[in-house]
């Protein structure tokens, strides 16, 4: 550490109010049981509604918050994968990493924990296998709302009303000969696995691909998570496929109890 720096250690900083507006913000959500609008922030805090919506949407920006379609905020993306990162993980992460380790010991498949932004899915933390065919993958990395069995999972938690929203907007791309487009087909798989609990990708983000997933009702209406494994078709024999599924609802119902 040079002179400078000393002599800016020594120095008495001068507070940030933008910072500490900020911070009441997230402390506020975090308190709250529900998502909260410009106006209920800014009457709850005493501040005023323009400081507060270009806080809340610089930290949209910045994925630290998310402004759902209805004008209302709730907790982003980037709070969990800081929070990965940097080791101290959110209690959903904490919960479901036993639960990962567990399925890719006995399967030796990679195993994925992510959460659903809009129309796509957010990869929070992962186990991958120690040999064989790896699916490549980083935590923090999004997927299309068709990669896989995890964002089927994740969109059969919400209500057919928000599905109907997303699928509206959304290109539905073959990836593979097997890729659903249509976008009724594709909506009447996503009500299959709110029936069954278990969602299923047979090759059809990418060729050759098999993935399973369970949801988990991480924070209620706000956040949708799931638990995915994906591995090559020859990998997953009739009695590993019979393992993995009942294995997957069983961990999906112990964190979902273990949560409430």
């Amino acid at each position: 550490m040079n002179y400078a720096d000393q002599n800016m250690n020594q120095r008495e900083f001068k507070r940030v109010p933008a910072v500490d507006k900020c911070f009441a913000i997230l402390e506020l959500l975090a308190q709250s049981k529900e998502a909260l609008g410009i106006s209920d922030m800014s009457g709850k805090l005493s501040l005023n509604k323009s400081t507060v919506y270009n806080i809340s949407h610089t930290l949209v920006d910045l994925n630290v918050l998310e402004n759902q379609r209805d004008g209302k905020f709730t907790f982003g993306t980037s709070f969990y994968i800081l929070a990965n990162m940097a080791g101290k993980r959110s209690t959903i992460i904490q919960l479901a990493r036993p639960y990962l380790e567990e399925i890719n010991k006995k399967t030796n498949l990679s195993v994925f924990l992510g959460l659903r932004s809009d129309c796509q899915a957010i990869l929070i933390d992962k186990v991958d296998s120690d040999h064989g065919i790896k699916v490549s993958s980083e935590i923090g990395m999004k997927m299309p709302i068709l990669a896989g069995a995890g964002i089927k999972a994740m969109l059969s938690q919400l209500s057919d009303e928000v599905i109907n929203d997303i699928l509206t907007r959304t290109e539905l791309k073959r990836y593979t000969p097997y890729s659903i487009i249509d976008k009724a087909v594709y909506k009447e798989e996503i009500l299959e696995v709110r029936k069954r609990g278990i969602a299923y990708d047979m090759g059809e983000y990418i060729e050759g691909m098999v993935g399973f997933a369970v949801p988990i009702n991480a924070c209620g209406k706000d956040v949708q998570v799931a638990i995915w494994t994906a591995g090559l078709r020859s990998q997953i024999t009739d009695s590993s496929r019979h393992w993995l599924i009942e294995s997957l609802i069983r961990i999906s119902e112990e964190i979902n109890c273990r949560l409430q």
